[in-house]
């Protein structure tokens, strides 16, 4: 029942808002209805039509809270109340329930320019993916008051933003498409490797990553970067289940048990990739997609294409240069060219204070230079990686990787 309450959650969210354009209201009135299904399903069943029922029970709950609003609102809120009650306790399937565009709507209207991306990916995950404030306080590891505030401000600053729910054109929709697509890979991103905490995976992040990027790619389907990045998800995640070990130890890439990925997703992820690259003007998500697709191609780790690798990093960079490009690319350069090149690479973040000192960068330069036979600088390096890391499996890693060169 929770899946199902969730993939209906946009629905009936756009539903409201197109109706009644007060995205914060709505968005309560949805939360009730929800918590209202919960409670009542498992004691008198499930309706007929879940979604005509959600729909309507939101619409009279927001009825009674735009009751309490002064007289002058009153006339227009009882006479929108009247359409919800009557329409959709006698609709059936398909009948003037919301189209799937509504999704991608919503999606932009969670993504307005006008929120900060923390307060993007909150909302998003709120309003479009239906999880609880108190799932995502705990995948981002802040306290439920302090997430509920985050999501309240945000629904605040789109209705000071004067936005409307209506798709973009032109310029405003390509721009805001790229937010969309940025404010996904970021969730994913926290999913896959959890910024802290005791667990290296957020799974239920990750989960609803794939789900919304795969609804975006239904709409979008000639979208050749929503594919890129759909088809990114599925290729990184398919090695979920053998990134960790039965402690939830952190396992290295080249040490994967390779027979345990997932090989149903490398191959939607791969086909994926195949069409986007021969049919789409090609974009930092589809390059990142082949880059991956590479990796999950290679039956072993000495497999793997490492020189077609560091040429497609060339190319990431020129479309979308940043440190973590930068940092992914020295790796490249290290097993395609030596570890003297992929050095040479690091020395230029040092003074790049998006990344200067992260444990990421400590992480990489210690496994270069562990490579290169330096194992006093590699042992330093761990083991200030290992103080800087907040993610428990990634500290651990850290540390055990500078025992075995100090034994």
């Amino acid at each position: 029942m929770q899946d199902l309450l969730r993939g209906l959650v946009p629905q009936v969210l756009s539903v409201l808002v197109r109706r009644h354009g007060d995205f914060e209201a709505c968005e309560d009135a949805v939360q009730e209805a929800l918590l209202a299904a919960v409670v009542q399903w498992p004691e008198q069943g499930m309706p007929d039509f879940p979604l005509a029922w959600l729909i309507t029970v939101a619409s009279r709950r927001l009825t009674d809270l735009r009751r309490s609003e002064a007289a002058r609102h009153r006339r227009e809120v009882n006479s929108a109340a009247l359409t919800p009650r009557d329409e959709f306790v006698a609709a059936g399937p398909g009948d003037d329930l919301p189209h799937g565009d509504d999704t991608l709507v919503l999606l932009l209207l969670c993504c307005h320019p006008a929120l900060s991306r923390p307060a993007q990916m909150a909302l998003t995950l709120r309003a479009v993916g239906g999880l609880t404030t108190a799932q995502i306080a705990n995948a981002f590891m802040v306290p439920d008051a302090t997430m509920s505030q985050r999501i309240s401000r945000a629904k605040r600053q789109i209705k000071a933003a004067g936005a409307t729910f209506q798709m973009p054109s032109g310029a405003d929709l390509h721009e805001r498409l790229q937010v969309v697509r940025h404010v996904l890979y970021l969730i994913f991103n926290e999913g896959y490797t959890a910024t802290s905490g005791p667990d290296l995976r957020r799974p239920d992040l990750t989960r609803e990553a794939i789900r919304l990027t795969r609804e975006i790619h239904r709409l979008l389907p000639d979208d050749g970067e929503v594919a890129g990045l759909l088809a990114l998800m599925l290729l990184t995640d398919a090695r979920s289940p053998a990134r960790t070990g039965p402690d939830g130890a952190l396992i290295a890439l080249a040490d994967q048990d390779r027979s345990k990925w997932n090989q149903d997703q490398i191959a939607e992820g791969v086909g994926l990739v195949t069409r986007t690259l021969s049919n789409a003007p090609i974009g930092p998500y589809q390059l990142q997609a082949a880059i991956a697709a590479l990796h999950d191609e290679a039956e072993r780790a000495e497999d793997t294409d490492w020189r077609q690798i560091l040429v497609l990093y060339d190319l990431l960079e020129q479309v979308w240069p940043n440190p973590v490009v930068r940092l992914n690319k020295a790796v490249a350069a290290t097993m395609a060219r030596g570890p003297r090149s992929g050095l040479e690479l690091l020395a230029t973040l040092d003074s790049d204070e998006r990344i200067a000192g992260s444990h990421r960068l400590l992480a990489v330069r210690a496994h270069l230079l562990e490579l290169a036979g330096d194992c006093r600088a590699a042992l330093a390096a761990y083991k200030a990686a290992a103080r800087r890391a907040t993610n428990l499996p990634e500290r651990r890693y850290l540390e055990a990787r500078a025992t075995r060169l100090h034994g």
